[in-house]
């Protein structure tokens, strides 16, 4: 086998050596942008805050959507599920095990007991 041998699949071409010449020519482009990039950019200072129109920034409590307020629509159609499920959810680790296990035990007798329950 060649060392410079082209593997040709069904979905396209392979070559090592050519991926690798256009990673190395992809980071080069890439050095040469960020080369030319701003160079008086101060970390920690105003320039790190976000430009919001000339407002402050608002604290991050006051902005913050959280997942509940996200997903009421969706939590709230399936109530009925959630009523039945959340007391299973008891957050000790040998009980999610536990579940695991049974699980997969059930998938077991179907699949080598021929789907027959």
């Amino acid at each position: 086998m060649a060392a410079i041998e082209t593997l040709y699949t069904g979905f396209g071409s392979w070559n090592p050596l050519i991926w690798l010449a256009a990673f190395i020519i992809a980071i080069i482009i890439a050095w040469l942008i960020w080369s030319r990039g701003e160079s008086d950019y101060n970390k920690g200072t105003e320039q790190t805050k976000p430009f919001i129109s000339g407002n402050a920034e608002p604290e991050k409590s006051e902005v913050h959507v959280r997942g509940g307020n996200m997903y009421w629509g969706f939590t709230k159609a399936l109530e009925g599920y959630y009523d039945k499920i959340v007391p299973l959810h008891s957050g000790i680790l040998t009980d999610y095990i536990l579940w695991f296990l049974g699980v997969i035990a059930l998938v077991m007798v179907i699949v080598l007991g021929g789907g027959g329950l």
